[in-house]
């Protein structure tokens, strides 16, 4: 039922993702009705908590980065980052572990950072500040010209003053290759160039442009939350709160109800109808096309773009604690490209993966009971595939003592005997509890032909009142992209309603 000019309009959020509760706080905050409806018991999506006799997890993103486009977020909300989080700086940012045992601590102490970078490799650190400065350039540029821009047509996006940018941001050239004309070994390439991850992303096919993401790490920071990453869940759901947004949990949306050019509201799985003047959909893209709208030409178009990678995800309950072990631990294999090849191409879990270990006690010690550890193994693996015959089973039993193997790198040898418990989450995990498609956990993804105007837009070009945030949308995934997402579909419901 439409609302008539001088009642509030009405929307109807689906999905209670970090996107869809910040453009639902948006909205509210400029006199919308807006009902957030989640599958889930709790708000998050991906960026979910988990909690287990006294250990606290956070099975999304582990580190608060890119803490500039935060602030600018918070700040269009209404809010200040710093008073709604309690942050910590993190340095070293990471500790690296390469095959032989041997170290690098990423850090902005850069008295530190030369020792280290020249005893790995001579020369290497005037390589290191030459690739600092062009992530600089990449960082500012991008916010500019790609992030916080929304290209809603094709000569907004293919213009002549974007042709510059083909130049400043090396869109055409692979990060991996380009690291080559700073460094020189293996080791120190894969070192600046494994955040591509973050992205789901290979580092051998991913942009050149994405050197931002050491640069602002170290330029910026690396932070924490106090009480983990799903603070920034909470934080962003009291602002919405406050604005006036009705959250519905464990209500699952069967499908989006649609009339000629328009949505009508939703249709949840008891078959119960909503209406509603517009409708937000903060589910996973592809699942949204696949699963809640009836037009399945363009469901597939979508199925056959490319997807990211997936991970599987260990948490771990420990009954002691090692303190020897930092915040945030990489192990950077030798067989670097190998690796990532057989995550690209969703085969068997190569030999010596690279992985990540995540002690988030380090940091904050309520993270876990005293005397005890909260410890996060990922590790990168392929998505699911069309048949789904993979063995998740016995790739996760593989990836798990492929971490223990590399815990006694550091002198870790006791770890499986002092587990309380363990929790696992494979790709079939992610399709089951949060809708993403194949088990990808960043959505669509960010090569050159799916980012700025070629990613998929943020309204429906069909339905007039049907928008989406979210990973798989512009401008991608993360936790502050998500923010920045909001806002711009935010603005465009405003503008249409």
């Amino acid at each position: 039922m439409k609302t008539s000019s001088t009642t509030p309009r009405s929307v109807i959020v689906v999905g209670a993702g970090l996107g869809g509760i910040a453009a639902a706080a948006h909205l509210a905050r400029h006199g919308m009705t807006v009902t957030v409806i989640e599958k889930n018991p709790r708000p998050g999506g991906r960026c979910d908590r988990i909690s287990r006799d006294g250990h606290h997890f956070d099975t999304g993103p582990t580190l608060f980065v890119m803490p500039l486009l935060y602030e600018q977020e918070f700040t269009a909300l209404g809010a200040n980052m710093y008073e709604a989080l309690d942050l910590q700086r993190v340095d070293p940012t990471y500790h690296l572990v390469f095959d032989d045992g041997s170290r690098l601590n990423l850090t902005s102490d850069m008295k530190r950072m030369h020792e280290q970078l020249e005893a790995i490799e001579p020369g290497s650190f005037q390589g290191f500040l030459r690739y600092m400065d062009e992530g600089h350039r990449h960082y500012h540029v991008s916010m500019e010209k790609l992030v916080n821009r929304e290209f809603r047509t094709a000569t907004e996006f293919f213009s002549l003053r974007n042709l510059p940018l083909l130049f400043q941001l090396k869109p055409l050239v692979k990060h991996y290759h380009n690291a080559g004309s700073y460094f020189r070994t293996p080791r120190l390439k894969a070192s600046f160039t494994f955040q591509d991850m973050y992205m789901g992303l290979s580092p051998f096919e991913a942009l050149a442009t994405f050197s931002l993401m050491p640069y602002t790490e170290l330029a910026h920071g690396v932070w924490y939350p106090r009480g983990g990453m799903y603070r920034v869940t909470e934080a962003l759901v009291e602002i919405a709160r406050q604005a006036g947004v009705e959250f519905v949990f464990d209500t699952a949306v069967r499908q989006i109800d649609v009339n000629g050019a328009s949505a009508r509201g939703v249709i949840l799985s008891d078959g119960q109808k909503l209406a509603a003047d517009i409708v937000l959909a903060n589910a996973d893209l592809p699942y949204v096309y696949q699963s809640l709208l009836p037009d399945q030409n363009l469901a597939s178009r979508l199925s056959r773009k490319r997807f990211s990678c997936s991970v599987i995800s260990f948490f771990w309950g420990v009954d002691k604690s090692y303190p020897d072990l930092g915040p945030h631990t990489l192990f950077l294999g030798d067989n670097y490209r190998e690796n990532f090849e057989s995550i690209v191409q969703n085969m068997p879990l190569s030999e010596h993966p690279s992985l990540y270990l995540h002690a988030p006690t380090r940091i904050d010690p309520s993270m876990a009971p005293p005397g005890q550890d909260t410890l996060i193994a990922i590790v990168p693996v392929g998505h699911m595939g069309e048949d789904n015959q993979q063995d998740w089973g016995d790739i996760r039993d593989r990836a798990r003592q492929e971490v223990f193997q590399r815990l006694a790198l550091l002198g870790i040898t006791d770890l499986e005997a002092h587990l309380k418990f363990e929790t696992v989450y494979t790709p079939h995990s992610w399709h089951k509890l949060y809708n993403l498609l194949k088990g990808s956990t960043h959505g669509l993804c960010h090569n050159l032909t799916q980012l700025g105007y070629f990613r998929p837009a943020n309204r429906h070009p069909h339905y007039h009142n049907l928008y989406f945030v979210g990973a798989s949308t512009h401008p991608g995934t993360g936790m502050p992209t998500a923010m920045v997402s909001a806002r711009m579909v935010a603005q465009r419901i405003m503008e249409s309603a």
